[in-house]
C-alpha cells in the first residue's frame, strides 16, 4: 500500500542546470496570438455584459474540470507518459476531450511534453522559468513563431493512429464543435460562460504547471530542475500540481504518491480502471516513494522505453 511507505524528507536540493545561453527573445506569432488575446477580451466583456446565473457557474466549472481531465490523465499522463493502457476508441476521445481545451493539437502537446522532461531547466527547454523567466514559460513560448510544428520524431508511438493526426491537424474542430453545441443547447449564456470563460480559466490553470508548479511550493526529492509539490495548484489541475513527484519519477497514473496528496485525475482512472475501460496504471515502488532511488536513475525512465515499436520515418507526417 502506498500510504505505508516512508515518506522522504521534504529536499531543498537542485542539482544545478545552469543556464548556458540568454533568455530567448520574445516574438508573437500573430496568427496565433490575436484569437488568443481575442477570447480573453471576448470572455471577460461578455461575462461583465450578460452576468452569470447559477446553472452558468455550474456548467462553466465542470466543463474546465471535464476538459482538464482530457489534458492531465489524456494529453499528459496517456499521450506525453504513456502511464496506463486503454483501447484506441477511449483513446480518441481522451484526445477529443483534451483537444476541446484548445491548447494546439495532441501530438504537438504530447511530442513538446516529452521534449520538455528530457531537457526539464536546460538551455533546450522551450518552456522554462528559469532559463527564460516566468511570463514566457507561462504563456510566451505558445505565442511564440517557432514552436508551432510537431516533432514528430518524439511521438512516433502515437503518430501511427490517421484519427490522431486528423486530430492534430485540425485541433480547432473539438472547440469549435463544443461551442457551436453549447450555444444550440443553452444560448449565449451557456456559450460564454462554459465556451469563453471555462477556456481561459483552463488555459491558465493548466499553464500554471509550466510556470508556477517551478517556483512557488515545496520539494520533496532531490532533481535536476526547479520543479515543486503544490497543493492549491493540484487542487485546480486535478493532480497536477505535485510536480516535484512528477518530475522525480514521470511514468506514473498518480502524481499524488501520499493518500494525503490529493489527485482527482488518478482517482478518476483508477473508477474507469473497475470498469475495464483503462488498465495497467502505473504507480510508483515503494524505493521510490521513500527517495531511495539514485536521482540520475529515477528521472531518466523515459517514456520511450513504453513506446510501441518505431513507425518508419517514411510514414510520418512531415508537417
Amino acid at each position: 500500500m502506498q500510504s505505508k511507505a516512508k515518506r522522504p524528507a521534504p529536499s531543498v536540493e537542485i542539482i544545478d542546470t545552469p543556464r548556458e545561453r540568454p533568455p530567448r527573445p520574445f516574438q508573437i506569432d500573430k496568427l496565433t496570438s490575436i484569437p488568443f488575446f481575442l477570447v480573453h477580451i471576448a470572455a471577460i466583456a461578455s461575462a461583465i455584459w450578460i452576468g452569470a446565473t447559477t446553472t452558468d457557474i455550474i456548467v462553466c466549472v465542470a466543463l474546465y474540470y471535464i476538459r482538464m481531465f482530457g489534458i492531465t490523465a489524456g494529453f499528459h499522463r496517456y499521450f506525453s507518459h504513456r502511464a496506463y493502457k486503454t483501447s484506441r476508441w477511449f483513446q480518441f476521445v481522451l484526445a477529443v476531450i483534451g483537444g476541446a481545451s484548445m491548447q494546439k493539437g495532441v501530438l504537438w502537446w504530447a511530442a513538446h511534453h516529452r521534449n520538455h522532461h528530457k531537457f526539464s531547466d536546460m538551455s533546450e527547454d522551450i518552456h522554462s522559468p528559469k532559463q527564460d523567466g516566468f511570463y514566457w514559460s507561462h504563456v510566451g513560448w505558445i505565442l511564440s513563431n517557432d514552436y508551432d510544428h510537431t516533432e514528430w520524431d518524439r511521438i512516433r508511438d502515437f503518430a501511427k493512429y490517421p484519427e490522431l493526426r486528423w486530430l492534430n491537424r485540425w485541433h480547432w474542430a473539438p472547440a469549435l464543435v463544443g461551442g457551436a453545441i453549447l450555444y444550440a443547447i443553452g444560448g449565449i449564456h451557456w456559450f460564454v460562460w462554459g465556451g469563453l470563460v471555462s477556456s481561459v480559466l483552463l488555459w491558465h490553470g493548466t499553464f500554471f504547471i509550466n510556470s508556477l508548479a517551478h517556483v512557488w511550493g515545496s520539494r520533496r526529492y532531490p532533481t535536476t530542475d526547479t520543479s515543486r509539490n503544490n497543493f492549491w495548484l493540484a487542487l485546480i489541475t486535478m493532480g497536477e500540481g505535485w510536480h516535484n513527484n512528477h518530475h522525480y519519477y514521470q511514468s506514473t497514473a498518480n502524481q499524488g504518491f501520499f493518500w494525503w496528496e490529493v489527485d482527482c485525475s488518478y482517482y478518476i482512472l483508477k473508477m474507469l480502471s473497475w470498469v475495464g475501460v483503462v488498465w495497467d496504471l502505473r504507480t510508483p515502488p515503494a524505493h521510490i516513494l521513500a527517495g531511495k532511488e539514485p536521482v540520475s536513475d529515477a528521472v531518466s525512465e523515459v517514456v520511450s522505453e513504453a513506446i510501441s515499436p518505431p513507425v518508419p520515418p517514411a510514414a510520418l507526417p512531415t508537417a
